[in-house]
């Protein structure tokens, strides 16, 4: 165990002296799926996150964000963990950029919730007693008999079905000739054509090939069809052919300017297939038509301004001198929030700084406002996310008594006040999610990444 903590020591000094490590940048990050792409090339990170809209990728190959650190979206909802019957479907998110994520509600990167694909699961049936042998599939020479049974007893419920075939099949005789029809023979070889060359503006000569009605020939007794089509097919020759030229490249053009303004950009030049250009079926040139550099403009990217949350709400006023306190009057009260991290003049965040709203002031009231239990909240997601002990829960509480006020939410009323819950003692309703995924070891998967955290510094060292 001594080991492994200086091991990490090592490391920890290893890291901070290649703090300006080079690193693979590229000109785009996709938040809602983590990946780099538009790769730039090689460079300092500290060059490279210039620009905050950029992404980058170290020696383990892992798209990383330059932005401030931004939760994904929640992916979608996945399959239920079972086919039939009850079970559980999970979702997650991904926190990307330099730094943690803040997770006031602490909802995590995991949630799961029960489901339901099918309320019931398959019941197979059975299959029927086999039904009588149809007449034979043909009036002359050897053909097909049939019989078919059902999936009827009992029938299969809930999409369920019979294993086994519903169809059967055996040999049958007529002992009648049939007659044998013809059959075309492969083509023969094309002909010579015959002229031995072309000249412009004149339709162009043709040459023949044919092919016999003897695959199989028709029978006599019974008679036999004979082949439809024609036996000779046509196409126009195809005259002395031009000689072909290949071509080559013309000279590289002066580079682009640099596609940024700030940051890590590219320029690009380009040539032309034009000395001389292929023809008459000669070689295409060979390479790329343009290649692609990088240019570096070190001046830091704009970063945009982001709102922080929103305050507390102030003291619930009077928007005149009459009284609102414990009265159904309504007052106003006030908000704010600051726009932070704008650097390098990036734009001002969109909105309003200061929001104002109605509402009620119930604090500190002469007496006891009268108590009612809440509606029940809405089904938690099942917690843990994983293994047998999963549930999800639900609650209900005393609250004030406020139906004698216009607004009945909650939300807008201000104040702790004095509540009398006698009798309406809170409640709490529980129950279990089924089919929820094992947990993992997550100690056995601590040690392994700590391992190859090791290894990968004694690679450097050595």
């Amino acid at each position: 165990m001594n080991l492994i903590l200086w091991g990490i020591v090592l490391l920890g000094i290893y890291v901070q002296q290649s703090v300006s490590q080079i690193v693979d940048c590229f000109s785009s990050f996709t938040l809602s799926t983590g990946k780099c792409s538009d790769l730039l090339g090689q460079v300092k990170k500290d060059d490279c996150c210039l620009n905050t809209n950029y992404g980058y990728k170290e020696a383990d190959g892992v798209c990383r964000s330059c932005g401030r650190p931004t939760w994904s979206e929640w992916t979608r909802w996945g399959e239920c963990s079972v086919s039939c019957t009850e079970g559980v479907s999970q979702r997650r998110r991904s926190c990307y950029g330099i730094g943690d994520c803040a997770d006031p509600e602490k909802l995590g990167t995991v949630q799961t919730k029960p489901c339901v694909k099918k309320v019931c699961c398959p019941v197979e049936g059975g299959w029927s007693e086999w039904g009588k042998w149809q007449q034979c599939s043909v009036t002359c020479g050897d053909g097909m008999r049939k019989r078919r049974r059902t999936c009827s007893e009992p029938i299969p419920q809930c999409g369920g079905s019979c294993s086994g075939a519903e169809e059967e099949t055996i040999n049958c005789s007529t002992e009648k000739i049939c007659p044998t029809h013809g059959g075309w023979a492969s083509w023969g070889s094309w002909g010579p054509c015959p002229v031995t060359c072309l000249y412009e503006g004149r339709k162009p000569e043709k040459e023949l090939r044919t092919r016999t009605c003897t695959n199989p020939p028709p029978s006599v007794f019974p008679r036999g069809n004979d082949c439809e089509g024609s036996d000779t097919d046509s196409r126009p020759c195809s005259g002395p052919p031009f000689c072909p030229v290949d071509g080559n490249w013309g000279a590289w053009t002066g580079s682009t300017p640099c596609s940024v303004t700030c940051g890590v950009g590219k320029q690009t030049q380009r040539r032309l297939c034009d000395s001389p250009k292929p023809a008459h079926g000669g070689r295409q040139c060979q390479g790329e038509e343009q290649k692609t550099g990088i240019c570096i403009i070190a001046v830091p990217c704009p970063v945009h301004g982001m709102w922080t949350e929103w305050s507390e709400w102030s003291p619930c006023k009077s928007p005149s001198t009459r009284k609102i306190k414990c009265t159904t009057r309504v007052g106003t009260r006030r908000r704010e929030r600051d726009c932070v991290d704008r650097k390098n003049n990036g734009n001002v965040c969109e909105g309003d700084i200061v929001q104002h709203g109605d509402c009620y002031d119930i604090s500190n009231c002469d007496s006891e406002l009268k108590g009612v239990l809440s509606e029940w909240t809405e089904w938690s997601n099942c917690k843990p996310d994983c293994g047998q002990d999963s549930k999800q829960t639900r609650e209900r509480k005393c609250v004030a008594d406020i139906s004698k006020y216009r607004s009945q939410d909650r939300s807008i009323f201000a104040g702790d006040p004095v509540v009398n819950c006698e009798g309406l003692e809170p409640q709490t309703d529980r129950k279990k999610c089924t089919n929820v995924p094992e947990c993992k070891d997550e100690v056995g998967i601590l040690c392994s990444e700590l391992m190859y955290i090791i290894i990968i510094f004694i690679f450097f060292v050595n």
